[in-house]
């Protein structure tokens, strides 16, 4: 964990891909249940599993990490949309996610 980051009520979930930990604030936390119920609160485990195991991570003005779940609504893709503010060292924080039955071929 890094000791430099600051004291708040934030999760922090490990992320391999970008060597580092990425963000869940709770303004972000509040906002995609609003958003997606049908994500948060019951499948939150996920997305830190997602950002550990990642099936696929699209980079664009955004990341997206994707992995797919059978269990999940019947098959369902959890999607975590990353944002990275470059300041030393770099910040990531989770902007959203979302469920998805298939992924854009975009990206």
């Amino acid at each position: 964990m890094n000791d430099d980051r600051p004291q708040s009520s934030a999760t922090y979930f490990p992320c391999p891909y970008l060597g580092a930990e990425v963000e869940l604030t709770q303004e972000r936390e509040q906002h995609i249940p609003e958003q997606h119920p049908d994500l948060l609160p019951e499948y939150q485990a996920l997305l830190a599993d997602t950002l550990a195991n990642p099936d696929r991570v699209r980079i664009g003005s955004a990341l997206l990490f994707s992995r797919w779940y059978n269990e999940v609504q019947g098959g369902k893709h959890v999607v975590v949309v990353v944002i990275t503010d470059p300041t030393t060292p770099p910040r990531y924080w989770i902007v959203t996610a979302y469920l998805a039955r298939r992924l854009s071929g975009r990206g």
